[in-house]
């Protein structure tokens, strides 16, 4: 009796917990304004690469703020080399349309970033501003801070996300993390009594 107590304890602990005890506030990450260059963009991410590696920071993930100091997306090295060829995602998007894939990948090859010269490119790295290609969360990369951890769960496994954003209102307040969500399962689990 006190065995299956205990299991139901644990398990209503996470059924009841709140978004809110797993997130991570935006204040535990390092930022960068939208109006950086992508030069600006590379540099912030090595550095919150290396003060991660050292132990000095906790998170490695770059948020990105807007002029009123609001989260508005988070960038990674992915989100840098897309921003400078934003052209191959409009061609991603039209294969909705059923277009066969040598079509696409013809239309690629016409758009090539990488034929540019690199004088070009670097051009461009300390010219175009982030908040050019930065896109606004979507509702499927976002939960509320006062969901309950279902929600998020869903989101984790049916996006495949590494992270999702946690809004109170209409403001992005901080991030919950696939890790810490697994930690706390993982921690849940070895709570739970053996079966008898």
């Amino acid at each position: 009796m006190h065995e299956l107590s205990l299991q139901r304890e644990g398990g209503m602990k996470m059924e009841k917990m709140k978004v809110r005890e797993l997130m991570r506030p935006v204040e535990e990450f390092p930022r960068v304004s939208n109006q950086s260059t992508f030069m600006e963009a590379v540099k912030a991410l090595e550095k919150a690469q290396q003060e991660f590696s050292s132990g000095k920071a906790s998170q490695r993930i770059l948020l990105v703020y807007n002029e009123d100091g609001q989260i508005v997306g988070k960038l990674s090295p992915m989100d840098v080399v897309q921003g400078l060829e934003p052209n191959y995602e409009n061609i991603d998007s039209l294969s909705r349309y059923h277009l066969a894939r040598s079509t696409l990948e013809s239309m690629k090859e016409d758009l090539r970033f990488w034929q540019e010269p690199l004088a070009d490119l670097c051009k461009k790295a300390y010219s175009m501003k982030i908040g050019k290609f930065i896109r606004l969360p979507s509702a499927d990369h976002m939960v509320n801070a006062d969901d309950k951890m279902d929600s998020a769960f869903h989101l984790f496994v049916v996006g495949r996300h590494d992270s999702l954003f946690v809004k109170d209102g209409e403001r992005i307040v901080g991030l919950i993390r696939f890790s810490d969500v697994y930690k706390k399962i993982a921690q849940t689990m070895r709570e739970c009594p053996m079966p008898s």
